[in-house]
């Protein structure tokens, strides 16, 4: 009876932080440089959906424009970011057994930095169309994370020390490649670009983008969630889950591969933004335990909702002037971290 409960409980808790997402989303389209009334809104949400007509016809009017074009392509993007980083966040955690790992650890920003570098100030990709610069830190980041792998894989079995020492290594060799780039380049302008672009930003979402970001974002999750067993077991480590008949070798290759997939896709379309893959699993664990069944699907709808709901005031923090959402996540997450490490709520449970 006690467990049915705690089920009970649990699946309300996940239907609120549904309801919550649904308002922040409807709170983030109406504000902005055009204030909206939400009444408003939910009509013309209600008119594209009855009236069969595509989101790109002409003649819909400025609200309709505003909403679709403008607004809520950007809005579902954070959603989707804020939700694949959190879950990163989460498996990343588990596959180093370190609770200060994030998406990023493993040298996959270095990789993303390094390809969005070349992509600037060498025009490299520029073939690829009008967004390679997301494209080109997308095959960075992607191609990190193989080198990672293959590396800690030499000399015997990988484990989670050699793939923190992988990363590390290889992350240097990325920076050291980026400042040779710039260094030699002399381009203020693509060094400006550069800095806008590690800064993060959610303005250059586009639906045909999302229709090929969000079922892979969304697919990788689930399959995530699938996995919570094998994510509990990591925690207690290779010796202990072999004696239980499972060996993690295999699963810690395949979830770094598909983490470093929803990394990648959202370093193209909006990228680096830090701090969610590290903050909100610590503070949904401080809630929920360490059970990665519930772990994961409470972090990702708080991690949709944390983004969106940044987006939203990083267009009415300063008037007419949008703040690159890196620097507010980073404002908010940097003095997080800090209290967290002063309080030691940073295991996985428990007194660790």
């Amino acid at each position: 009876m006690q467990k049915l409960f705690r089920e009970i409980g649990f699946a309300c808790l996940l239907l609120v932080l549904a309801l919550l997402l649904v308002f922040s989303l409807f709170w983030a389209l109406s504000i902005g440089t055009v204030k909206l009334p939400v009444r408003e809104i939910y009509e013309t949400v209600l008119a594209q959906f009855t009236s069969g007509e595509p989101i790109t016809a002409p003649g819909q009017g400025p609200v309709h424009d505003i909403v679709w074009l403008l607004r809520l392509p950007r809005l579902i993007l954070a959603s989707l970011v804020g939700c694949g980083l959190a879950v990163c966040g989460v498996i990343m955690q588990a596959i180093v057994k370190n609770p200060l790992a994030d998406p990023y650890i493993l040298g996959i920003s270095s990789g993303a930095s390094l390809g969005a570098t070349s992509a600037i100030l060498l025009g490299i990709g520029v073939s690829l169309g009008p967004n390679f610069v997301g494209i080109a830190a997308f095959i960075g980041a992607f191609a990190i994370s193989l080198a990672v792998l293959f590396i800690s894989n030499l000399g015997g079995r990988s484990n989670s020390m050699k793939l923190l020492l992988a990363g590390m290594a290889l992350s240097a060799v990325c920076g050291a490649f980026s400042s040779f780039i710039v260094y030699f380049a002399n381009n203020k302008e693509g060094m400006q670009t550069i800095a806008y672009w590690m800064m993060g930003s959610l303005a250059g979402a586009k639906w045909g983008e999302l229709a090929i970001i969000a079922p892979i974002i969304m697919a990788s999750v689930i399959f995530f969630w699938t996995q919570s067993r094998v994510l509990n077991l990591m925690l207690l480590g290779d010796e202990s889950a072999i004696t239980m008949g499972t060996d993690l070798h295999a699963y810690r290759q395949w979830y770094l591969l598909i983490s470093s997939l929803i990394v990648g896709f959202a370093v193209y379309a909006a990228g680096m933004i830090g701090f969610v893959g590290l903050i909100i699993p610590h503070v949904i664990r401080m809630f929920t335990g360490p059970d990665h069944k519930r772990l994961i699907p409470v972090s990702a709808l708080t991690g949709a909702i944390f983004l969106v709901i940044c987006d939203g005031l990083c267009r009415i923090i300063i008037p007419h002037t949008e703040l690159p959402i890196g620097i507010l996540i980073s404002m908010i997450g940097a003095p997080s971290f800090i209290y967290l490490m002063i309080k030691k709520t940073y295991g996985f449970g428990g007194n660790d």
